[in-house]
């Protein structure tokens, strides 16, 4: 079977990066846009960096905020009725997975009306028409929303999160600019890096890798591990080194795949509101040493690009085990709990383990597993 790879037509990083927003969208004779963007990145002047060269231009443009931290259903429908009352023709969506993945479902749902209930949307969509033209400006270090296929909607009624898989959703450009990031409060950047991380290790290790993959996910590796700690402190370099690397590992996740950890992590988000970040980190080790039967000999390699010293000379059991290791102790620096303690309620693993086995990212997962051996894995995290 051939392996299928997936990217912006064109992407930007860097300090400055934004500059080529309006020279993006006049090039391509766009009249309106519809800026799509969080309420906070709006009250704290993040979008107003994007909205002043747009105003400078004297480019139109529209700005809608209703976005949640976990996008529903509702304000995606909110979002296609905004847009289409707006007259604009483009769109450029602002802010962390949350705006982009909003903006991803209603640049779809414009363009193919007949996905308006949003829920026909879930897994592989067969949408027949691009999204609207959208440029993507992420102001987290982590989704990578900006340069994947999927994106990941609530369904407040059913309690659930779904993923979206659609090569028409991805946006044409993405503008990866870090001083776009540099407001990003320590627990944001903490988290949205340690999604990243997992986003690497999972897609290092899901059953769809491939060697396009492997290479993105390995320097996506080396770079979230040796500048997350950084960028948690704000120091320039940790910033841009975040911003490339969580990049890079969306370059590769998202062509082949995550696994059970993303899929318990859903389930958390959906419940109880758990940030997605924190849910992966405090997953991520559990779903290593579950899944090291099976795949412990990818360990090596993911150990090595995080730094991990003398791992060449370990066997491969204490190779695994060093990996895992390093993985805890990068999460614990910056800050992250260990488990689910005060988050998971006993009387909710039942139906959070089913919601995991239904999610899109589980068939991805090395390893078999079951609804009832997920089950266990949260039981073992509290």
């Amino acid at each position: 079977m051939a392996d299928r790879i997936v990217l912006n037509s064109i992407s930007y990083h860097g300090k400055g990066a934004i500059e080529n927003i309006v020279p993006e969208l006049t090039a391509r004779g766009y009249k309106k846009a519809f800026v799509c963007t969080d309420p906070d990145l709006l009250k704290f002047g993040v979008t107003g960096k994007v909205t002043a060269l747009l105003d400078k231009a004297c480019f139109d443009y529209e700005i809608f905020d209703d976005i949640k931290a976990n996008p529903t259903i509702e304000n995606v429908q909110s979002g296609v009725a905004a847009f289409n009352g707006s007259g604009a023709d483009c769109i450029v969506t602002i802010g962390g997975g949350s705006a982009m993945d909003t903006a991803k479902a209603i640049g779809i749902i414009a363009n193919n009306p007949e996905f308006a209930d949003v829920r026909s949307l879930e897994g592989v969509a067969p949408t027949k028409k691009h999204a609207v033209f959208t440029i993507a400006v992420p102001t987290t270090a982590g989704t990578a929303a900006e340069v994947t296929i999927n994106y990941v909607i609530t369904d407040v009624e059913k309690k659930r999160k779904f993923v979206c898989v659609d090569t028409n959703d991805i946006p044409e450009v993405a503008v990866v600019d870090p001083d776009m990031m540099s407001t990003m409060p320590k627990s944001l950047t903490a988290a949205t890096g340690m999604d990243a991380l997992t986003h690497a290790i999972e897609g290092y290790i899901t059953k769809g890798a491939c060697t396009i993959s492997d290479m993105f996910h390995l320097e996506a590796i080396k770079l979230i591990s040796h500048n997350l700690r950084g960028a948690v402190e704000n120091t320039p370099e940790g910033r841009e080194g975040m911003a490339l690397g969580q990049y890079i590992a969306g370059m590769g996740f998202s062509n082949v795949g995550l696994g059970i950890v993303h899929s318990m992590a859903h389930g958390l988000s959906a419940l109880y509101d758990t940030p997605h970040g924190v849910a992966c980190a405090i997953i991520l080790p559990t779903g290593l040493e579950y899944n090291k039967s099976v795949a412990g000999v990818r360990y090596r390699a993911i150990g090595k690009a995080m730094g991990v010293d003398g791992i060449d000379e370990m066997d491969d059991g204490k190779a695994a085990d060093a990996t895992i290791a390093a993985v805890k102790k990068l999460s614990a620096d910056v800050g992250i709990p260990a488990d689910l303690k005060g988050i998971l309620k006993e009387e909710d693993i039942q139906f959070l383990a089913e919601s995991a086995y239904a999610d899109a990212c589980r068939p991805g997962n090395p390893r078999d597993t079951s609804v009832e051996e997920i089950a266990q894995l949260y039981r073992s995290l509290l």
